[in-house]
């Protein structure tokens, strides 16, 4: 690519905006912390580490089931990113997960992949999906250019509070904000 290439102007911005916009609809984060503790929970339980001459096999006897666990970490982090209407069923399961993991895989992954899989399964499970936000509507009686007021509402201000004040503290009914005895 020299530099008389043309590029096309707004490319990258419009792409992270979409991914933006694709991230803002979905447990995004919850998704990825879930994905993410899948990895050393499979791996520690197979990994060989070496010190110098000395080979330290940390394989136990559970490898099976932390290959399995991890699986099902990654696969309910990707379930996460692309169906988030099953954010509850896998935020609670990857919380159960990680749990089983202490015991199984070598402290869950050293405790990493147990923090993360705790961490990504609550935010899965306390996401809920943002309203769409409306356009406002102009507001009667003001205008555009810092001038006073065309008209000033009067009356109450929320006829639904007056409505619903039981209480009879309320400083419109005489009250003054304290409860009359007798």
């Amino acid at each position: 690519m020299s530099a008389e290439t043309p590029a096309v102007p707004g490319q990258f911005t419009r792409r992270r905006l979409q991914f933006r916009a694709w991230r803002g609809t979905r447990p995004f984060w919850g998704g990825l912390f879930v994905l993410l503790a899948g990895f050393p929970i499979m791996y520690f339980p197979y990994a060989h580490l070496q010190l110098g001459h000395l080979t330290l096999a940390m394989s136990t006897t559970a490898g099976a089931g932390s290959l399995i666990i991890g699986v099902l970490l990654v696969v309910l982090g990707i379930s996460l990113w692309f169906q988030q209407h099953v954010r509850t069923f896998a935020g609670v399961a990857a919380i159960l997960l990680a749990l089983v993991s202490i015991p199984v895989s070598n402290f869950g992954g050293f405790v990493v992949g147990f923090l993360l899989a705790l961490i990504g399964g609550a935010m899965a499970v306390s996401w809920g999906p943002g309203a769409p936000v409306a356009a406002q509507p102009a507001a009667a009686g003001i205008t555009g250019e810092g001038g006073a007021a065309d008209a000033v509402p009067t009356g109450p201000a929320s006829p639904v509070h007056e409505v619903n004040d039981l209480s009879g503290t309320n400083p419109r009914n005489g009250a003054n904000g304290r409860h009359s005895a007798g």
